[in-house]
C-alpha cells in the first residue's frame, strides 16, 4: 500500500480542475501525487492486422507526456513542495487505473458533469472505476470551483449502517482531520408505510417524531467510535426525512467533500446501480468520492 493520491490526466479542462484538488488534498494529507495518463492507438489509422507505424506511437507519446507536464505545472501552482510522480501507459485506461487502485489511497478523475465524464473517464470508464476500484474514487466536476463560500467549507459523509457506509465515514473522518474542516453526517430515513389521511396527519406526525429520535440515537452510536479516535473534529448530526441524494445536493452546495460508500442498506442501497449513482454523479455540487467495501 503506497499512500499517494492518483489523479487521470487527459488534457481537458475536467481534468485539470482534477488535478489542482488532488494536488491541493495530497498536499494537506502531506503525501505524493503521481499524475497517470494512458493512450491508445486508433484502429481507424491502419488496417487491421498491420503493425502501425513508429511515427504514430511516438506522436500518441509526445501528446500523452504534454499532458503530464501541463498536469505538472498546475499541481505544482498550488502546492510548490508537492512530490509528484508520474506513468504513462499503452492501453486501456480502465486497466491502468484499476491496477493502482490496488496500492494507492485515492483514484481522483475529472468530470464535465451533465454531459457526462470526459475525456479518458468517459462513460464506461468512469463507471468501472468507480464501481470496482479497490480504493476510495474521486470525481471532480468541471464546475467544481474553489470559492470562498466552499474553501473552508465542511466535509459531507451520507451514513445508513452498513459496512461499507462505516468505511465511508472512517474516510470522511480523516479528510475532515487533514483539512480541519467540520464534518456533517447525513442520515436520512423515508417511511412509505405511513399513509396520513387529512385527519390522521397529528398522529402520523408523532409518528415520525418518534423515528426521528430513534434514528438520532442509531447515529449518535455509529459515530461514537470515530468520535473517540478523531476528537479533535468537530462533527454536526443531520436526520431528515427525504430521498438521499436530494438531502446530499442539500448539504454539499457549500462543501469541500461528499463522501457516500457505493453502495448498502437503507436509503443508499443500489447507490452504483441505477438513477441514484448517476444523479449524484451528474448533480453533485462538490468534489465527491465512492468508497468501495472491502470484499471485492
Amino acid at each position: 500500500m503506497q499512500d499517494l493520491v492518483v489523479v487521470a490526466v487527459d488534457g481537458s479542462d475536467a481534468s485539470q480542475n482534477a488535478v489542482r484538488w488532488a494536488a491541493n488534498t495530497a498536499a494537506k494529507r502531506g503525501v505524493p501525487l503521481k499524475l497517470a495518463a494512458s493512450y491508445t492507438m486508433p484502429q481507424f489509422l491502419y488496417a487491421e492486422g498491420m503493425v502501425p507505424p513508429q511515427e504514430l506511437f511516438d506522436e500518441l507519446q509526445a501528446e500523452t507526456m504534454s499532458y503530464i507536464e501541463e498536469a505538472q505545472r498546475l499541481a505544482l501552482e498550488v502546492a510548490p513542495d508537492l512530490k509528484v510522480g508520474y506513468v504513462i501507459a499503452e492501453g486501456s485506461p480502465i486497466d491502468m487505473l484499476l491496477e493502482l487502485s490496488n496500492d494507492v489511497t485515492m483514484i481522483v478523475m475529472g468530470s464535465r458533469g451533465l454531459g457526462g465524464l470526459s475525456g479518458m473517464v468517459m462513460g464506461s470508464v468512469s463507471a468501472a472505476v468507480v464501481s470496482h476500484a479497490h480504493c476510495p474514487v474521486v470525481v471532480v466536476r468541471e464546475d467544481n470551483d474553489v470559492t470562498p463560500a466552499n474553501k473552508y467549507g465542511p466535509v459531507v459523509v451520507g451514513v445508513d449502517g452498513s459496512e461499507v457506509s462505516q468505511r465511508a465515514t472512517e474516510f470522511a473522518f480523516e479528510e475532515a482531520k487533514a483539512r480541519g474542516a467540520k464534518l456533517v453526517a447525513i442520515h436520512t430515513w423515508m417511511d412509505m408505510q405511513v399513509q396520513a389521511s387529512l385527519a390522521g396527519l397529528a398522529a402520523a406526525q408523532q409518528e415520525w417524531d418518534t423515528i426521528e429520535d430513534e434514528q438520532q440515537q442509531l447515529l449518535e452510536q455509529r459515530l461514537a467510535p470515530m468520535l473517540d479516535k478523531y476528537p479533535d473534529v468537530a462533527v454536526d448530526m443531520v436526520i431528515t426525512r427525504d430521498r438521499p441524494v436530494r438531502a446530499l445536493v442539500e448539504n454539499g452546495r457549500d462543501a469541500q467533500l461528499l463522501v457516500v460508500g457505493s453502495h448498502g442498506r437503507g436509503g443508499f442501497r443500489g447507490m452504483l446501480l441505477g438513477s441514484t449513482s448517476r444523479a449524484l454523479l451528474q448533480s453533485a455540487p462538490c468534489p465527491m468520492v465512492v468508497v468501495r467495501p472491502r470484499e471485492q
